[in-house]
């Protein structure tokens, strides 16, 4: 991974390379940046492109080239196979070639299913993402995880498919309702835990770009997910578990968020780190003003066999937890004590 400052119209932006040989490609970070989305798409010779967009039309920039344009919606409601079939048909029917491109314009569900759509149609279009919300720029837009919702888990039907570039553009953060800086929020503290140092207090373009930095590290070391990537999913377990279980109310970040708590319960329960480490994973989280309580009406048992559908639970519980090496993968964890510790959670009234 290599970060460099490169001007952009009249700004300064961030670059940071996923260094992953013949499919490398930048990160682009700064205000403005979604500008050379013409540039990107010259650059991989793509003659047309469809762009599938979650912001309104007079927000997207130029491509330079004949495009189709497809509206989007961000949220888990449309993050499922239908959406992606629609998606392909629609290319189809643009008459859409191997020798042409995809851009996704949105939020992380967005980049995820536009991202499949373009690993599968043709067996594989070149695919630039420009993710418009904090979630999306700090973690789902990097990286070439693709994938989409089954009613029986999240993220089940998927595919690794990297991106040729990816532009996070700091203007479109500008409109994010409250709530969408919260989800957003949710990776960047777990960022803490799996080696981005602590990243409270810094401006917001350096938070994105720790983040992105140390994602594009663990990438480049795992592409597909067989070890180091797995330090990614910290807090992502029992998250995932939330999101499920309160029907996706709770959102990404804030079931991470919750998560992380837990994983730091977890940890300290099994003797992996000391009282006031555990105490750390608290005191991030709610810096970011993130929530820490179990929702309302969970039931332990449903949540545990939630998680048991988690893509890590290969031969019982897994979680990514922290410990005297960092964090990493610990398998086989006893149910009797993630029961015991999510009992002891504190939760909503």
């Amino acid at each position: 991974m290599t970060a460099t400052d490169t001007r952009v119209h009249s700004g300064i932006h961030r670059r940071i390379d996923v260094e992953l040989g013949e499919r490398a490609y930048p990160v682009h970070i700064g205000s403005g940046v979604r500008h050379l989305l013409a540039e990107k798409i010259a650059g991989i010779g793509a003659r047309r492109v469809a762009v599938v967009s979650a912001r309104p039309r007079d927000t997207l920039p130029e491509t330079g080239v004949p495009t189709l344009y497809l509206e989007a919606r961000d949220g888990e409601e449309d993050k499922n196979l239908a959406t992606v079939d629609r998606m392909c048909r629609h290319f189809a029917e643009f008459g859409l070639s191997r020798a042409d491109a995809i851009v996704s314009v949105g939020g992380g569900t967005t980049t995820d299913s536009v991202g499949l759509a373009a690993a599968l149609y043709h067996r594989g279009l070149p695919v630039i993402h420009l993710p418009t919300t904090l979630l999306a720029q700090v973690d789902a837009s990097v990286g070439g995880k693709t994938a989409v919702n089954l009613p029986q888990g999240k993220n089940l039907v998927g595919q690794y498919w990297q991106p040729s570039a990816v532009l996070c553009d700091t203007d479109y953060l500008e409109t994010l309702p409250q709530r969408e800086w919260t989800n957003g929020y949710g990776e960047l503290a777990r960022a803490n835990f799996i080696g981005a140092g602590d990243l409270r207090g810094l401006p917001l373009e350096e938070q994105i770009a720790a983040s992105v930095a140390r994602k594009a590290e663990i990438v480049a070391a795992d592409e597909r997910d067989t070890g180091l990537r797995h330090l990614l999913n910290y807090g992502h377990t029992l998250g995932h578990a939330l999101e499920r279980a309160t029907d996706f109310a709770l959102r990404h970040g804030e079931g991470v968020a919750i998560g992380t708590v837990f994983a730091g319960r977890l940890a300290g329960a099994l003797g992996r780190i000391s009282a006031e480490r555990v105490a750390e994973h608290l005191d991030v989280v709610q810096s970011y003003g993130l929530p820490y309580l179990l929702p309302a009406g969970m039931v332990t048992r449903e949540l545990v066999a939630l998680m048991r559908l988690d893509k890590k639970a290969t031969d019982g519980l897994a979680f990514v937890l922290d410990g005297p090496r960092g964090a990493e993968l610990v398998p086989g964890v006893p149910e009797s004590m993630v029961t015991e510790v999510l009992d002891g959670m504190p939760g909503e009234r």
